[in-house]
């Protein structure tokens, strides 16, 4: 697995501008080229919004659900749970077709705000999953024994369950967001006649001719992935989040 990500990392330092591998020379200024050059800065400042606010979203939309989820134990929020895992189950070629349609017939194709609200419904099975793993480790006494003090709904899950799931918040937002940056189809599908966003860019230079800034940028790509679930596994339980330890 780690033998593709060599010879893009090898042709991202190619003193040629070319995909040549093994490297001819050894050149970084195609890293600097990915934030000095406007094209290529500005489609990943776009990726980096975009992702920011498509986890958030994402994350805005799974934590009611599975809180009231936990909280009352209603067997049809069970079902809305379900249709949440919906959208990262399908191909991302359908879910990218659903949602260019459902925008064409709306009348707001093009929209540079459809991305976000399109990433942020179709990766919310990952904060959903994650909080559901968060919510299903607490002890169930905890709202009962607050309650019994006189707290409500509102104080119970800001200074009791929000403390206690923070971290699956904050993992459920890394992984929307990680997957977001690095998303193709829904946003082509969305706005790429509108915006370009770094894969997008790195797709439309692969018609105009190869050159060694797209390595770089993929490299960027799993460098910062790596930095971010590093960040996760570093001040959290990384295996826990993901569900090894839950009960």
């Amino acid at each position: 697995m780690s033998a593709p990500l060599l010879v893009v990392l090898g042709v991202s330092v190619n003193e040629r501008k070319s995909l040549t591998f093994p490297p001819q020379g050894f050149n970084l200024s195609w890293y600097l080229d990915l934030f000095r050059l406007p094209d290529w800065s500005g489609a990943l400042l776009n990726s980096v919004i975009v992702a920011f606010l498509s986890a958030a979203l994402a994350v805005a939309i799974a934590f009611p659900l599975a809180w009231f989820n936990w909280r009352y134990r209603i067997g049809w929020v069970k079902g809305i749970l379900a249709i949440g895992l919906m959208p990262f189950l399908l191909p991302p070629v359908i879910t990218a077709l659903g949602f260019l349609s459902f925008w064409t017939q709306a009348g707001l194709y093009g929209q540079t705000w459809t991305v976000v609200i399109s990433h942020g419904i179709f990766l919310v099975s990952l904060p959903l999953v994650s909080l559901s793993l968060g919510f299903g480790s607490l002890d169930d006494s905890l709202p009962e024994a607050a309650a019994t003090m006189g707290a409500d709904n509102t104080v119970i899950l800001k200074t009791i369950v929000f403390p206690l799931v923070r971290p699956y918040v904050i993992s459920g937002f890394a992984f929307a967001f990680v997957v977001s940056l690095n998303e193709y189809l829904v946003a082509y599908m969305t706005v790429g006649a509108v915006i370009e966003t770094l894969p997008m860019k790195i797709f439309n230079s692969l018609r105009y001719g190869y050159t060694p800034v797209m390595a770089s940028a993929s490299v960027f790509f799993v460098a910062l992935t790596v930095i971010i679930f590093s960040l996760v596994a570093r001040f959290g339980d990384l295996p826990k989040l993901l569900g090894a330890h839950s009960k």
